[in-house]
C-alpha cells in the first residue's frame, strides 16, 4: 500500500523557487498580486499565541492557493466574479482583505446553490463560494492539512494527499481475498447537509488554538445559501463545493474511523462512503446495528437505511466499482456505472442533436478519456472492448440519420468501398437506424479503421496503455 500511495503523491515544488513563481504568474512577478507583510498598524499578536492566520495570509501560501484555484477553474459565486478577474481584484483589494482576516472582521459571502441530479434519483446540493472565498478556503486548507492529516486513519482515502479512490478499492479487494466476503455498506444520509456545527468546531479546536481562524471557519459554515435572491442561514452542514469542505468532513468522520479501528474492523472509507468487511451475514448485521447507533448518537448524523445494506461485495458497488465472486476477486465496473456510461453516451449521440460528426466526436472523446482514466483499475478488459463496439454502433446510427435519403446513403457507402449491391440493400431497407447500424455492410464501411482515422478514442486501447504504465 505504501508504494501505491507514493505513486499518487504530487511532486513538491520548493517554496519560493523560480518554477513555482513562473507557474503561478507566467507573465512575470511584476504583475502578481502583492501579498505583502503585515503593516505596522496591524494588531500585535500575543507572544506564544498559535497564530495560524499569519501562515494562511503568508505570500507563498497565497500564491500556491491562487494557482490551485485558477487551475480548478469553476463557476462564479453570488457576486458574479469569474476566475479570470481574481488577480486584478486582489491587486486592488488584498491589503484590506488581509487586514480583515488578521483582525477577525472578514465576512464570507453566501454560497450559490446548484442542484446536481443523482444517478439514483434526487439531487445533490452543491454550494459554490465566490472565487475570493475559494482562494481563502484553499489557503486555510493548505495550512490545516499538515496539522490534521498525519493523524487520520490509514483507511480513510478521500481528499487526502497520497491517497485515492483506487487505493480504497484495492484495500477492499484485499479484504475479500482474505475471506471477509460480506460487506456492511453504510450510506450517510445527506452527510454534508447534516453536520452539526458545534460538534465539528469542537473537533477542529482540538488542534487549532487560533481564535481568529476558528471564528473564520465558523463564519464559513454559517455563511448561508443564496436561494432565489434570498440568503438562507445555514444552521448545520458543510456545503459541498468549497476547498475546505472535504477536510472538514474528514475531521468530522475521524472519530468514526478511530472507533472502527478500536473495534478491530476491516474497513475502507472515502468521504461519506464507508464499507466494513466481515466474515458472515450475522456479524455484518451486528456491526450495522452497533455502528449505526454510534453514528446517530455520537456524531448526530443519519444513516440512510434504504441505501445501506449487509450483502455480498459483488452485489454492491463501491466508488463506482464492484468485484467478482472468485476466491481471488477481480475488480470490475459496477452495473450502475455501466448504465450511467451508456446514458451519457446516448445523450451525446442523440440522433436529433443537430451538430456535425466532428463536434459530436470531440465531446464524446473528452468523456471517454475521463471515464477510461478512472475505470482503468477494472480487471475485466472485455467490458471496454464491448463498450467500444457499442459506441461505434451509436455513431454509425447517427451517420445513417444524417445521410437521410436513400441515394445519399448509397453514394456514401459506395464511396467507403462497399459494393453497389450491398449499398442498395442498406439504402432501400425499411429497418430502423439502430438495426441497420449492426449490419455487416455498415460494419465493413464504418468499422474500426474508419473511426480510428476519424480520431475516435478507443476505450480498450486506452485501457491497455494506462494499465501498462501503472
Amino acid at each position: 500500500m505504501a508504494s501505491s500511495r507514493e505513486e499518487h503523491r504530487q511532486p513538491k515544488i520548493p517554496t519560493g523557487s523560480s518554477l513555482q513563481e513562473e507557474v503561478v504568474n507566467p507573465r512575470g512577478t511584476e504583475e502578481a498580486p502583492s501579498f505583502s507583510p503585515a503593516r505596522p498598524n496591524e494588531p500585535i499578536r500575543e507572544v506564544g499565541h498559535i497564530d495560524l492566520m499569519e501562515q494562511i495570509v503568508e505570500r507563498e501560501n497565497l500564491l500556491s492557493a491562487l494557482h490551485r484555484v485558477e487551475r480548478n477553474k469553476g463557476a462564479a459565486g453570488v457576486d458574479g466574479m469569474e476566475i479570470k478577474s481574481l488577480r486584478s481584484f486582489l491587486t486592488q483589494h488584498w491589503e484590506r482583505i488581509r487586514s480583515e482576516l488578521l483582525r477577525g472582521t472578514y465576512q464570507p459571502s453566501p454560497v450559490r446553490r446548484v442542484e446536481i441530479p443523482k444517478p439514483d434519483g434526487g439531487v445533490r446540493l452543491l454550494g459554490i463560494p465566490t472565487v475570493l472565498d475559494r482562494l481563502i478556503q484553499q489557503a486555510i486548507q493548505q495550512v490545516l492539512t499538515p496539522i490534521f492529516d498525519p493523524e487520520f486513519s490509514p483507511y480513510s482515502y478521500g481528499f487526502r494527499p497520497g491517497y485515492s479512490a483506487h487505493d480504497a478499492v484495492k484495500q477492499a479487494q484485499g479484504y475479500i481475498a482474505q475471506g471477509y466476503r460480506w460487506v456492511v455498506d453504510m450510506d450517510l444520509a445527506q452527510f454534508f447537509d447534516r453536520v452539526n456545527h458545534d460538534m465539528l468546531m469542537a473537533r477542529v479546536a482540538r488542534k487549532v488554538a487560533d481564535k481568529h481562524l476558528l471564528k473564520l471557519i465558523r463564519k464559513y459554515l454559517q455563511a448561508g445559501v443564496m436561494i432565489g435572491g434570498v440568503c438562507v442561514v445555514s444552521e448545520e452542514g458543510t456545503p459541498q463545493g468549497g476547498p475546505l469542505s472535504p477536510l472538514l468532513s474528514n475531521i468530522m468522520l475521524d472519530d468514526l474511523d478511530k472507533e472502527l479501528m478500536r473495534r478491530g474492523h476491516r474497513f475502507a472509507r472515502y468521504a461519506d462512503d464507508s464499507n466494513i468487511y466481515v466474515r458472515s451475514r450475522r456479524a455484518g448485521e451486528r456491526v450495522m446495528e452497533s455502528v449505526t447507533e454510534f453514528v446517530e448518537k455520537r456524531l448526530k448524523l443519519k444513516v440512510n437505511r434504504e441505501k445501506s445494506a449487509v450483502d455480498r461485495p459483488w452485489k454492491r458497488k463501491f466508488l463506482g466499482f464492484s468485484f467478482t465472486w472468485h476466491r481471488q476477486p477481480k475488480i470490475r465496473v459496477s452495473p450502475k456505472s455501466l448504465k450511467r456510461f451508456k446514458d451519457r453516451v446516448r445523450d451525446l449521440t442523440k440522433r436529433s442533436r443537430g451538430q456535425s460528426m466532428e463536434a459530436r466526436a470531440a465531446k464524446l472523446n473528452a468523456y471517454l478519456r475521463g471515464w477510461s482514466g478512472y475505470y482503468r483499475l477494472a480487471e475485466t478488459r472485455s467490458i471496454f472492448a464491448n463498450l467500444d463496439e457499442w459506441v461505434r454502433r451509436r455513431l454509425r446510427m447517427c451517420l445513417l440519420k444524417q445521410w437521410k435519403k436513400p441515394k445519399t446513403k448509397r453514394r456514401k457507402l459506395v464511396g467507403l468501398g462497399i459494393p453497389e449491391d450491398w449499398a442498395r440493400m442498406i439504402s432501400g431497407s425499411r429497418k430502423g437506424y439502430w438495426r441497420l447500424a449492426l449490419t455487416p455492410q455498415m460494419n465493413k464501411a464504418l468499422g474500426l479503421a474508419y473511426w480510428h482515422d476519424q480520431g475516435l478514442v478507443s476505450l480498450v486501447e486506452r485501457y491497455d496503455a494506462l494499465r501498462s504504465t501503472t
